[in-house]
């Protein structure tokens, strides 16, 4: 028996016993029926494209993560909403998923800009400060920076440390090598260009 005669006779001869994987689709059906085993399967198929998916919208990998495990764990609890006329369940997991990250996205910016303006007000007392409260109280985020190119240099970064990350009038004139006395002018011109940029009256 030569070689190729002796591979092909210790090959394996394809069983037709072995059963094929379940389809999604058939897999959704029985999820939505409450068969555990069927979601583990499901979970198996559908993890990786969710994460993945995911993961490009929010960046961050551990609130990727998170929001993976809540769509996975929705598509156990709304499973009984899934019909396969409506299309494929991987099509329908991902459209979950979809939402899930961009309202993970939208939450967190809100934060921010929460943050953003409680740092605004915790300025409060400071000279000025009415400027700054009424730029935060009435302005978007992308306003405020659109008007900060337009101040100088030294002007935006005596507002951005001062206003934005907490810095006295001294702190501000030690990180920047200028006199505080020239921190506070420029303060003053920048919060006045500020003002005048987003057309907030005082």
């Amino acid at each position: 028996m030569d070689d190729a005669a002796r591979q092909r006779h210790m090959a394996p001869v394809p069983s037709d016993d072995v059963p094929a994987a379940p389809a999604a689709e058939e897999l959704m059906v029985r999820v939505a029926k409450g068969d555990e085993r069927a979601f583990e399967l499901l979970y198996d198929q559908f993890s990786g494209p969710i994460f993945g998916l995911v993961r490009r919208i929010v960046r961050d990998s551990a609130q990727s993560e998170e929001v993976a495990q809540e769509v996975l764990v929705e598509l156990w609890r709304t499973a009984t909403r899934y019909s396969p006329e409506k299309g494929s369940a991987l099509n329908w997991a991902m459209t979950l998923a979809h939402r899930r990250a961009v309202d993970r996205v939208r939450s967190a910016r809100a934060s921010t800009e929460r943050e953003q303006k409680a740092t605004f007000e915790a300025a409060r007392g400071r000279p000025f400060d009415e400027v700054a409260e009424s730029v935060t109280a009435r302005l978007e985020r992308s306003q405020v920076r659109r008007c900060l190119s337009f101040l100088t240099d030294l002007q935006r970064e005596s507002v951005l440390l001062a206003y934005y990350q907490g810095y006295t009038y001294r702190e501000v004139a030690e990180v920047l090598s200028t006199p505080q006395g020239t921190i506070k002018t420029r303060l003053r011109d920048g919060l006045i260009r500020l003002r005048d940029c987003l057309g907030v009256t005082a």
